[in-house]
C-alpha cells in the first residue's frame, strides 16, 4: 500500500465536517477514507428531530463509498467540529469493518491502529466465507 497522506485526508473530513447538520447536539462530525483504487470518500453525520434516525458520518462515508463505485477502505480518519479526531464508536467500527480491506488504517486519538486493533475479534464478511 502507497504511504497514505494523513494531513490530507483529515482536510477531507474537516471539509466534510463543515456540512454536517446537527443541530440538536451541536456536534458536527466529518470522515474521510482512502479506497483501495485510490479515491477518497467522505461524510458527515446529519442529525434528525427523532433522533434514533440520525445518520453518523460513518454511515454517510460508506454512503459515498457505494454512490462513487463501492470497493474496500484501506484509511480512515474522523474528526470533530475543531478538526479533533475522533475515536469511530463500536457501531461504527462494525460499519466500517464490513467495508474495509484487510488491515485498514485508522487514525484514532491514540495513534494509527488497524481495524481488526480497534475491532478485536471482529465478524464479517471475510468470517462468513471462510466459514462457508
Amino acid at each position: 500500500m502507497a504511504e497514505i497522506n494523513w494531513d490530507s485526508l483529515r482536510a477531507e473530513a474537516v471539509l466534510a465536517m463543515q456540512k454536517s447538520y446537527s443541530p440538536y447536539s451541536n456536534f458536527a462530525v466529518g470522515a474521510a477514507a482512502l479506497t483501495a483504487d485510490g479515491r477518497v470518500v467522505s461524510g458527515c453525520n446529519i442529525e434528525n428531530a427523532s433522533y434514533g434516525v440520525t445518520l453518523c458520518a460513518e454511515c454517510s462515508l460508506v454512503s459515498d463509498l457505494f454512490r462513487t463505485g463501492g470497493g474496500k477502505l484501506v484509511a480512515f480518519t474522523c474528526v470533530d467540529k475543531s478538526s479533533n479526531i475522533l475515536m469511530p464508536c463500536g457501531r461504527c467500527r462494525q460499519l466500517l469493518f464490513e467495508h474495509s480491506a484487510p488491515g485498514m488504517l485508522l487514525e484514532t486519538i491514540s495513534g494509527i491502529r488497524t481495524i481488526e486493533q480497534v475491532l478485536p475479534d471482529a465478524f464479517g464478511p471475510r468470517e462468513l466465507e471462510e466459514r462457508s
